[in-house]
């Protein structure tokens, strides 16, 4: 196809009256929308008038707008520019509670190798398994699961708190 003075005059009026480049390819013929949108970069048109078509915006109903209901996070900013801005404070309180040292749960003496493993020790695995320090915590378990009472906490969170912590990282 080519562009011929006429069609070029016409793509003018017709982009400079509003029409959508869909539309303009349309009363053109032969030519597709991307086809009408490079004619227009080319020939360094800017900004179209009114545009033809009615207009679709429709007053949002009052529900629309009512906020999520999310916990309160203190003085941290959640619109505009400072949304995500770092307040020392509200940071201290999302910090993760500190866990304690591995050690003080997995004494030494209570190390279980591969080979010592029973129904009664706690199976948690503690290391790299392919470092020769890897052992499992060998702690007495709690009747039901494979581990100690620590890891028991640690292997099952209750759903309500996962969605607490979850809420709490947003």
């Amino acid at each position: 196809m080519n562009w011929t003075e006429e069609r070029v005059e016409l793509l003018r009026k017709l982009w400079t009256e509003g029409h959508s480049a869909s539309q303009i390819a349309a009363q053109l013929g032969g030519v597709t929308r991307n086809a009408v949108i490079g004619k227009v970069h080319r020939l360094g048109l800017s900004g179209r008038g009114k545009s033809t078509r009615p207009s679709t915006a429709r007053a949002k109903s009052p529900r629309a707008y009512r906020p999520v209901n999310r916990p309160n996070r203190g003085s941290m900013p959640t619109h505009g520019n400072t949304a995500l801005k770092l307040d020392p404070e509200a940071l201290d309180a999302l910090a993760p509670e500190p866990k304690p040292d591995i050690r003080e749960v997995a004494p030494i003496a209570k190390r279980a190798s591969i080979m010592t493993l029973t129904d009664r020790v706690c199976k948690w695995p503690i290391g790299d398994p392919t470092s020769p320090d890897f052992h499992f915590c060998g702690h007495d378990v709690q009747p039901g699961t494979p581990y100690c009472s620590y890891h028991v906490k640690l292997a099952y969170q209750p759903t309500v708190d996962r969605r607490q912590k979850k809420v709490a990282n947003r």
